[in-house]
C-alpha cells in the first residue's frame, strides 16, 4: 500500500468510524479526526498523508478546509465525499485544490481507488504538460454548443439550469453531456471536472 496515511475527516462518528474500518480491513493506516479544525491543527506535520473529507461539516466545510489548507502550505491529494446534490460544492473543492470527489452512496471499491489514484501523487508529480495538451485536443473537438454544456457542469450547474441558461431542453443537455463525456474520454463527472480544471474550462 505505500508508506502513507489515509487521513479521515468527519463530525460524524459513525461515518469516521465505518470508513476507519473498511480501510484498514484493506490495508491502510488510517487517522482519523474530529473536525476539519482539528485536522488543519495536525495537518503541518502530516508526512505522506492522503485526505478523505465530508464535505458538509459544522466547524469547517471541506471546501473551506482545503482552502485553509493551501493557505498552510499544508495541503496533500484530497477526496471529498458528498452528498447527492452537491455537485457545485463539489466542484468548488476541487477548484480548492482536491483530486476527486465521491458522491454518496457509495461502493467501497469506488473510494478505494479514488485514494490509490491520490497516493499515486505521493510518489510522482503529474506530467502536467502531455496532460494539458492531450486535453486541449480533445477540447478541440467539441462543438461550440458542447463547450458551452461543458461549462455549465464546470460551474456546478444540473442539467435543468444549463438548459435554461442556453435555451435547449434538458433532455438536449443529457445528449451533449454524454457526448462531451465521450469526446474528453471522460470515466466520470469528478474526471471530466478534473481535466476542464487542468486547462481553465469555465474559470473567470
Amino acid at each position: 500500500m505505500g508508506d502513507y496515511t489515509v487521513h479521515i475527516v468527519d463530525d460524524e462518528e459513525a461515518v469516521r468510524k465505518s470508513l476507519a474500518f473498511l480501510l484498514s480491513m484493506n490495508g491502510f493506516a488510517v487517522r482519523v479526526h474530529i473536525s476539519a479544525t482539528d485536522f488543519l491543527a495536525f495537518a503541518p506535520e502530516v508526512r505522506n498523508g492522503c485526505l478523505v473529507t465530508d464535505l458538509r461539516m459544522p466547524d469547517m466545510s471541506g471546501v473551506d478546509l482545503l482552502r485553509n489548507l493551501q493557505a498552510a502550505q499544508a495541503m496533500m491529494p484530497a477526496i471529498v465525499i458528498t452528498g447527492h446534490g452537491d455537485v457545485p460544492m463539489a466542484v468548488e473543492a476541487m477548484r480548492a485544490g482536491a483530486l476527486d470527489f465521491i458522491e454518496k452512496p457509495f461502493e467501497d471499491k469506488v473510494l478505494i481507488e479514488a485514494i490509490e489514484r491520490a497516493a499515486e501523487r505521493l510518489v510522482q508529480v503529474p506530467s502536467g504538460a502531455d496532460d494539458v495538451s492531450a486535453i486541449q485536443a480533445r477540447l478541440n473537438e467539441l462543438t461550440e454548443r458542447e463547450q458551452q454544456v461543458l461549462a455549465g457542469v464546470v460551474a456546478g450547474h444540473g442539467n435543468k439550469t444549463i438548459a435554461y441558461n442556453l435555451n435547449i431542453s434538458p433532455r438536449t443537455v443529457e445528449v451533449h453531456r454524454a457526448s462531451v463525456m465521450s469526446k474528453m474520454q471522460a470515466k466520470s463527472l469528478p474526471e471530466l471536472v478534473r481535466m476542464a480544471l487542468t486547462v481553465k474550462v469555465g474559470l473567470t
